[in-house]
């Protein structure tokens, strides 16, 4: 895991050194997030073909109004390369990983976490604990700062910098959770 966290705060500095200029509001006016709405509908609204073969039917689905804009650049080539450099880090560990990250979509916009060994990332709280890891980490690069409040920002504004829409966390057995972006 301490390679993973590693890997993440080199991966962010690596993916998105080159987006320019600060992704949120700059009017100076504090952004409000409501509490996230869940709901036990699959992913309906825009038909998601992943089900059923990356990860079973979601039991819930988490709407997150991200607190920054998408960067300008931010593109499907630029979701990959922070895939790729972060799946690099994981399978370049001295150990095998706990999980696979991917992304998926027309453009790769759809960030999947599926876990690789049984009886981990198999309640919403697990699932929870890991974006709030990957959130500890990204608050240190100095790009997540620069280009947020980083006291505030979640590593799920991190992905809505990098123009994610959805992220899928499943145990890869009988277990997802889906966050939608907003």
């Amino acid at each position: 895991m301490r390679v993973v966290l590693a890997a993440l705060g080199v991966v962010c500095l690596a993916a998105l050194a080159a987006g320019e200029g600060r992704a949120q509001d700059n009017s100076g006016d504090a952004v409000l997030v409501e509490p996230t709405a869940m709901s036990p509908e699959a992913a309906e609204e825009e038909g998601d073909h992943h089900e059923g073969y990356y990860y079973p039917k979601p039991q819930t689905i988490e709407h997150y109004v991200a607190e920054v804009y998408v960067l300008p650049g931010s593109d499907q080539v630029r979701r990959q390369s922070f895939i790729i450099g972060l799946t690099k880090q994981l399978v370049g560990g001295q150990y095998a990983p706990p999980y696979a990250v991917f992304a998926k979509g027309n453009d790769s916009e759809k960030l999947i976490i599926v876990g690789l060994r049984d009886g981990e990332l198999n309640t919403i709280y697990r699932a929870r604990a890991l974006l709030a890891t990957f959130t500890a980490v990204a608050r240190a690069t100095s790009f997540f700062q620069q280009n947020t409040q980083p006291d505030e920002a979640t590593f799920l504004d991190l992905l809505k910098l990098l123009g994610f829409r959805q992220v899928t966390i499943s145990d890869g057995h009988d277990f997802a959770h889906q966050i939608i972006i907003d």
